[in-house]
């Protein structure tokens, strides 16, 4: 068994062809067929989605999946994961990214992201000129936006805070 969250929260006991558990509470069954490697066509109550394994991280214990386009990071905890949870040691060692700070100053040429926008490792979030380079700052981690302190044009030192996440 597996505990699924994100928006969300869910169990799942796969099986081969269908799966069921638990969603909010309410029984489920879905009927899976994998067309390749990393889609599957998934049917739920005579609704159809077409899901596309993405990016796995381990140590977050994070996957990100496409489903019919959209994008959607999950965490997955198998029984261990939630024994450990329950005993407290869930979080030892483990150390979360909560924000982005200006590894040199410079000026804020591009934010491309905004509050409550979901990014993915390596995705783009904001663009600093210094010493006359364009340096585009990536995300150390798939998350969600907390907040954006910085705006175009704007003018950083070293070590500030340009965006945070939750």
């Amino acid at each position: 068994m597996y505990k699924i969250t994100g928006k969300h929260s869910f169990n799942i006991v796969p099986t081969e062809g269908k799966s069921e558990g638990l969603l909010n509470g309410d029984f489920y069954s879905l009927d899976i067929e994998k067309i390749d490697a990393q889609t599957w066509h998934i049917l739920k109550d005579n609704t159809s989605y077409y899901v596309q394994w993405m990016e796995r991280n381990e140590e977050a214990k994070t996957f990100t999946l496409k489903v019919n386009g959209s994008l959607i990071v999950l965490e997955a905890k198998n029984k261990f994961d939630l024994l450990l949870e329950k005993m407290g040691m869930a979080n030892l060692g483990v150390a979360k990214v909560s924000k982005l700070t200006a590894p040199m100053p410079g000026k804020v040429l591009d934010v491309l992201v905004s509050v409550g926008q979901e990014v993915l490792k390596g995705d783009g979030l904001v663009i600093l000129e210094a010493m006359k380079m364009e340096n585009v700052l990536k995300a150390d981690d798939a998350g969600v936006i907390k907040s954006v302190n910085v705006s175009i044009g704007q003018a950083v030192e070293k070590n500030n805070i340009l965006i945070e996440f939750e």
